[in-house]
């Protein structure tokens, strides 16, 4: 036995896990698609700029958690942390700048090296959806409400709950950012190192703080929403308003802020009691600023991100594998003339499979072994009267149906 293992924070997706898995991101898929968002498939490692640049040099996932290498040529590359940047630098490198919007779902592998925790790796999968050109918040609604869909067509929407807040504009998050560094300056012998780094780059970040001996501190620090301008305020309040129109039933919560640099307005997390203290499983925001940082235009834009594996961890029950039908010969010329059967299921759509050897017996053992739904059985006898004996192997039923017709009976 080997004694190579996936490396840690990785696993194999397969059996029940990999239709768990497939289910969430069709799903995803499918939503998205009703509401108008077209897919793209961006390269899994990018220029480290597109990351460093556009998450703030400050930012955990820049100082600790990208998978960052020079490559043979010298260049820096980092595996993505996440989907949201690259989009951004594929709408500016291919000048889409100029046909907005864009509505763009993308889903894929994302690297980050965390310590491994229950629904977090260090390749994980996500869904992502991002809304780039308007500026309404009517366009931050419509994308919750996707999110919310994708939630209600797996069958989750139960067991999560939409946390909202706002970042406000730039005249807000100047305002609050002062309330924020009086307060924590005046407790700064109850920060931890990182939080006092946060202090000096960006306090706002210290509300997101998972060090359980700060959680009191940051429950009373100072909340945003005194500090909005009345155009932030109205922003926020849109929102609110076109959320209930859409029947996206939400409460807010003045903790919620985004962990990168370019995000404003709206902040938003689906949460769940189900998983433990990992229990955010979809999220995301409004982020006007990032399309300029990759040498594009002012666009505003806005996205969430949802975690695949936690998703999955959230159905009640594995889709079902599928029920294949097993063709199963008897003597070597039914075997030539069940290939032609074979080919003919798989043509009308039907998963069908056949052993490689063995007597009836064994075939049949083999059928029973991958859960057939039905066995398709020629021998010799029925070549020559053109026929094969169709087996339902659920009620044990079998009948002789004409070798041309096989596929539409089954079907």
């Amino acid at each position: 036995m080997t004694d190579l293992q996936p490396a840690r924070g990785t696993h194999d997706l397969i059996g029940e896990d990999q239709r768990r898995h497939h289910h969430v991101v069709e799903t995803a898929r499918q939503i998205a698609a009703r509401y108008g968002f077209d897919e793209w498939i961006t390269p899994i490692f990018e220029d480290t700029r597109v990351f460093s640049r556009t998450l703030g040099e400050t930012s955990d996932v820049v100082t600790k958690e990208m998978y960052t290498f020079d490559d043979r040529g010298g260049d820096s590359i980092t595996l993505r942390p996440e989907a949201t940047a690259g989009i951004c630098r594929a709408l500016v490198s291919n000048g889409l700048t100029q046909s907005l919007p864009k509505k763009v779902f993308c889903t894929g592998p994302m690297f980050r090296y965390e310590r491994p925790q229950k629904g977090r790796y260090r390749q994980f999968h996500q869904i992502d959806i991002e809304l780039i050109g308007p500026s309404e918040p009517l366009a931050d609604a419509e994308v919750i409400a996707c999110g919310w869909e994708i939630l209600k067509a797996l069958g989750v929407h139960t067991d999560t709950l939409l946390e909202l807040n706002t970042l406000g504009d730039a005249p807000s998050r100047a305002a609050y950012r002062e309330a924020l560094v009086a307060y924590f300056t005046a407790n700064k012998d109850a920060l931890s190192n990182d939080s006092l780094v946060r202090l000096e780059r960006n306090p706002m970040r210290i509300l997101d703080s998972k060090e359980a001996r700060e959680r009191d501190l940051i429950a009373g620090a100072p909340k945003i929403w005194p500090y909005l301008s009345p155009e932030a305020a109205a922003f926020y309040g849109k929102v609110q308003e076109h959320l209930a129109r859409f029947g996206v039933p939400f409460r807010e919560n003045a903790g919620i802020v985004r962990g990168l640099d370019y995000y404003g307005h709206t902040a938003f997390e689906f949460v769940t009691s189900k998983l433990g203290s990992q229990g955010t499983v979809m999220a995301g925001g409004r982020y006007d600023g990032l399309v300029s940082e990759m040498g594009g235009p002012a666009t505003p834009a806005v996205g969430l991100a949802a975690g695949v594996e936690r998703l999955a961890m959230l159905l009640d029950v594995a889709p079902p594998a599928p029920a294949p039908v097993a063709v199963v010969p008897i003597g070597d010329e039914a075997e030539a003339a069940a290939i032609g059967i074979l080919q003919s299921l798989r043509a009308a759509g039907i998963r069908a499979e056949m052993a490689y050897r063995g007597n009836l017996r064994r075939r049949m053992e083999r059928a029973n072994k991958i859960d057939a739904r039905a066995a398709v059985i020629l021998g010799t006898d029925d070549l020559a009267q053109g026929v094969a004996q169709v087996k339902d192997l659920r009620t044990g039923t079998q009948e002789a149906v004409k070798l041309p017709d096989i596929a539409a009976y089954l079907t």
